[in-house]
């Protein structure tokens, strides 16, 4: 781990908390909302700046940030509420209030696509999903020919060659010889074709885990404007499937919390691909692309304390007409909080663990 390894790993960071935050921020510049702090880091403030209304912070630990806004609270006893504070958060209508909690995540999802697209625009090539040629010792050359284009794995629509790492790698299925088999779905001479128990051998990758035999190349295309943003927009679209595909896994049962990874685990895989002599600029975008959409697609997710819960809260009050108490929705976020803490903490111990069981 190098110094330099060390400084890209914190960029990585900030940029996309940077940018998170910021699709608050200017989402509720746009709606006219106070904005009291904008904090990129979490714990003691290391530099401060007061801007014209808002004070912007850089604490820290480069693990998390914020926007403060005000929130006014009326009490349920007087006579007459005291509005302190016309420009605060709760006093906006509902609906600007759900824009500026999905800005946050949506500023991720456009900072994984660009990212992607950057990507695509150094590569020499677009990948599609249509098979060009078969490496030595195939075995799916038994049933898959070149030029099939491949629409579907095992009933999961293909739309980029990610899919298809993916729903390679995330089968168990075996035959009598122990190849791993899959079910295609592929567009052959303008038809479509279903062809059942496609095989394919295992192999032993580099570190040392077993896994499935990669047996073909697909096409590359040209790159244009044109293919370049639909690729891009189907690379993105692919990783965010991917990350909820692995999260309704997790849920059932398939992955435990020994497959997490916090901020130390994603900080060694960036700093191991930074310090890999083949790193090229291609393989920061990728773990960029797919970091930033991770943090949109899970702060999507309706858990207390995350942006999600939060837009819940505010559809439920768009439903009722009024909004939850306070009391109650800060005890929720209270106790997602704490929860989520906890988790960090095991997360963090588990990954710290790795580093030196590995010897990262």
């Amino acid at each position: 781990m190098t110094f330099v390894s060390i400084i890209i790993t914190v960029l990585v960071f900030c940029v996309i908390i940077l940018l998170h935050e910021f699709g608050h921020f200017i989402a509720a510049k746009a709606c006219g909302i106070y904005v009291k702090e904008f904090a990129l880091g979490m714990g003691p403030a290391l530099f401060r700046k007061k801007g014209k209304e808002t004070e912007y912070v850089v604490r820290l630990l480069p693990v998390g940030g914020f926007c403060s806004f005000d929130e006014d609270i009326e009490d349920e006893t007087a006579e007459i509420s005291e509005v302190k504070n016309p420009r605060a958060f709760n006093r906006k209508p509902v609906w600007q209030r759900m824009i500026v909690i999905l800005a946050g995540p949506l500023m991720n999802l456009i900072l994984g696509f660009i990212a992607v697209v950057i990507s695509l625009c150094l590569a020499e090539g677009i990948a599609t999903t249509t098979i060009a040629q078969f490496r030595e010792q195939s075995v799916s050359n038994s049933s898959l020919m070149i030029n099939d284009e491949i629409l579907s794995i095992d009933g999961l629509p293909i739309y980029s060659t990610s899919d298809i790492s993916y729903k390679l790698q995330s089968s168990n299925r075996k035959n009598a010889d122990g190849n791993l088999i899959y079910d295609f779905v592929v567009l052959r001479n303008g038809e479509k074709m279903t062809l059942k128990d496609v095989e394919f051998m295992t192999t032993t990758y580099e570190d040392g885990s077993n896994g499935v035999y990669f047996d073909f190349y697909v096409y590359g295309l040209e790159k244009s404007f044109t293919n370049v943003i639909s690729s891009g927009f189907k690379e993105s679209l692919s990783t965010a499937r991917i990350i909820i595909l692995t999260l309704f896994d997790m849920l059932t049962g398939k992955y435990g919390i020994n497959d997490l990874s916090g901020p130390i685990g994603v900080g060694s895989v960036i700093t191991e691909t930074v310090s890999n002599p083949q790193f090229s600029i291609t393989d920061l975008l990728s773990i960029l692309s797919l970091i930033s959409i991770n943090i949109g697609i899970f702060n999507l997710i309706p858990i207390p304390a995350l942006d999600g819960s939060r837009f819940i809260f505010l559809l439920i009050e768009l439903i009722i007409r009024k909004p939850v108490k306070p009391q109650i929705e800060g005890m929720v976020h209270f106790v997602g909080f704490a929860v989520l803490a906890l988790l960090m903490i095991v997360v963090t111990f588990n990954d710290i663990s790795k580093l030196f069981v590995g010897g990262v």
